[in-house]
């Protein structure tokens, strides 16, 4: 894990860290993300001053006024009755039921250490050669399962990379956007033509069945949508404000834009 240097970033003169200590980028982004809504619900006088010298933790009665905070100051509009219409159309591999893919893949994981530029061109090279192979995918000798037992990090190696049926919810989501929903989305039985690459590192995946489903129709699923285009819109509201939060502040010892605040997560 990577971690930041010992010198403490601040945020409006605030430490976000003791001298000494250090975080991961990740928890340190978190804690200045905290730390600015803290400071402005102080200014709002929602929360009490306070004379710091480093950002202290908040306890669930802080949590709770800053949340109340952003619901005030956070507007979000509503999706209108044709917003509904057109993403419906435009995502309805999103709204199928049943769907699921008979999948065998081959794990090549993304570690502390690894050198990501050659395991990508090793993960290239598997998969150019299983797309090179003659015959179709029962043909002997089983290439996909021999390179899965000798290259897989995935403990399906040992049955031969097999995951056996899957759908778009047993998938982390760029799994499953890349195999499901997404614009290049699989559509045929075969070789998934190109590497996907998830939190866990590179697959290599081959679609041995499909299962299409069923498409509801949108009367069925209005108010799915109208939530999902609600948490879109929340989301990007969020991001406006923290950007905005962002921009206002004295900020040293560390880049933020808003963009990644766990408010959005």
């Amino acid at each position: 894990m990577n971690h930041t240097s010992t010198s403490s970033a601040t945020i409006n003169g605030v430490a976000l860290h003791g001298a000494g200590h250090s975080l991961s980028a990740e928890a340190l982004r978190e804690r200045a993300y905290t730390e600015l809504l803290r400071q402005t619900a102080v200014q709002g006088g929602l929360l009490p001053r306070c004379t710091l010298d480093t950002a202290p933790e908040l306890d669930a009665e802080a949590r709770q006024v800053i949340e109340a905070m952003l619901e005030h100051q956070v507007a979000t509009p509503l999706p209108s009755e044709d917003e509904c219409q057109r993403y419906f159309a435009a995502c309805q591999r999103r709204f199928r039921t049943g769907q699921a893919m008979l999948l065998r893949h081959i794990l090549f994981a993304v570690t502390p250490g690894v050198n990501v530029q050659l395991l990508a061109t090793h993960a290239e090279k598997v998969l150019l050669r299983l797309m090179a192979r003659d015959g179709s995918a029962a043909t002997e000798p089983p290439l996909f399962a021999t390179l899965a037992q000798e290259n897989s990090n995935c403990p399906s190696a040992a049955e031969g990379g097999m995951l056996g049926w899957v759908g778009p919810q047993d998938c982390v989501p760029e799994l499953a956007d890349a195999l499901f929903f997404g614009a290049q989305a699989c559509q045929a039985v075969g070789m998934v033509p190109r590497l996907l690459h998830t939190r866990f590192g590179l697959h290599v995946v081959e679609v041995l069945e499909q299962r299409p489903g069923t498409l509801p129709s949108y009367a069925d699923v209005r108010e799915r949508v109208a939530a999902q285009l609600a948490l879109q819109s929340r989301a990007k509201a969020l991001q406006q404000y923290m950007r905005l939060l962002v921009g206002q502040a004295h900020i040293e010892g560390l880049v933020l834009d808003g963009a990644d605040s766990p408010l959005l997560q």
